[in-house]
């Protein structure tokens, strides 16, 4: 199987797409510790290393990851998109805009056969254009196709997601031309996409908060597993949320306990006052809660954006989220990762915060599957 590096690799969602279009994830590099403690347990025969990559040599981790240069087919990633995301300053000089340029050093010293790096659209305004041109000096030898916007629903994930990949194979290299066709014939036809509804189907929705000490493991609705029982228009999401496990990818023993009593886990609700699941009983489809500026999912419609809130360096706040279109509560981390794109059998951490934290920042699975089976598809 050809080897990909994922650089800033948070819970695994790149990693889990490139394992199903066919790469094998040699090594995964992040710094934050619940989030590599994550990809830890989903990719358990992967190199990981814990380290800042500003201070992390590209050859001690090829090194590490036991590979030599030529067998590195490709490195993956998706840099912290804080200084570039509308939702923060936009402050040029943020020092995380230097990550972006990182992992094109990471391409110049290693030479991939090809790369894709993934961000929030703010990093195509115009005041970003000299850190672009500063990454993408460091990979002359390379093809760089435009830059990809990619809507998340259009690829069969159940949210409007929108992010840019940038991708570039190398001139010399074992893949063919590559061309933005290529990623526009992976959409999903339209009468194939995922609704909410369609998403978050067979997932307890009557769940009542327990404290945080009891077990977060809840039972699949009965005949969830029966394929009869699914839509037709839903069964390209519900073969990626239930199955297509590759080879070694997975915690083993929650894969058992999902596979034989159809458990999964990240189902602790949040708690919420009498008065405000009053105030969220009363919301349309759509519309946002007065307070807490949390936003009805409607169930024909799609998820919008999950945010990740902010570290422990910025206070460890929550990011809002949104409320089940039929229960008077926000949703729970399983139910994110519904909406993520994440399958079932992909264990989530133990956590509320963590678990939407490492969601929030996680590229869809689904998304970074379609994205990187057009690459793999064009390898010689």
């Amino acid at each position: 199987m050809p080897n990909v590096i994922d650089l800033f690799s948070g819970a695994g969602g790149l990693s889990l797409g490139a394992a199903r279009a066919g790469f094998n994830v040699s090594a995964a590099v992040e710094i934050e510790p619940h989030a590599m403690a994550s990809h830890r347990a989903n990719f358990p025969h992967t190199v990981h290393v814990q380290q800042d990559i500003m201070t992390l040599n590209p050859q001690t981790l090829l090194d590490l990851a036991a590979i030599e240069q030529n067998d590195l087919t490709g490195i993956i990633g998706g840099p912290p998109c804080q200084g570039f995301s509308d939702m923060g300053r936009g402050d040029v000089d943020d020092i995380r805009n230097k990550l972006f340029v990182r992992f094109f050093e990471f391409v110049e010293a290693l030479q991939p056969a090809f790369f894709l790096a993934e961000n929030v659209p703010g990093i195509m305004k115009e005041k970003y254009l000299i850190i672009r041109d500063e990454a993408f000096r460091h990979v002359q030898n390379y093809h760089i196709l435009p830059p990809i916007c990619i809507n998340a629903s259009e690829y069969g994930a159940p949210t409007t997601r929108t992010r840019y990949f940038f991708i570039g194979y190398r001139n010399d290299g074992p893949i063919d031309e590559l061309i933005a066709e290529d990623f526009e014939q992976m959409k999903v036809p339209e009468d194939q996409r995922t609704t909410v509804r369609k998403a978050l189907e067979g997932l307890p929705s009557d769940i009542r908060y327990r404290g945080q000490t009891h077990s977060d493991l809840r039972q699949l609705l009965p005949n969830y597993y029966d394929v009869g029982q699914i839509h037709a228009q839903s069964e390209f999401f519900y073969q990626r949320v239930t199955g297509i496990i590759p080879e070694g990818i997975g915690n083993t023993n929650y894969i058992n306990r999902y596979t034989t009593k159809h458990q999964v886990n990240g189902c602790i609700p949040t708690l919420h006052t009498q008065e405000v699941r009053l105030r969220y009983m009363k919301l349309n489809y759509g519309e946002r809660d007065a307070i807490s500026k949390a936003k009805r999912l409607a169930p024909n419609g799609y998820c919008p954006t999950l945010r990740a809130g902010t570290g422990p360096e910025k206070g460890s706040y929550q990011a809002v989220r949104p409320i089940h279109y039929d229960r008077p509560r926000v949703i729970t981390p399983r139910e994110a990762a519904r909406l993520q794109g994440f399958p079932d059998w992909y264990k989530l951490p133990e956590t509320i915060w963590h678990g939407f934290r490492q969601i929030g920042n996680s590229v869809s699975p689904i998304v970074a599957e379609r994205v990187l089976s057009a690459i793999y598809q064009k390898l010689t």
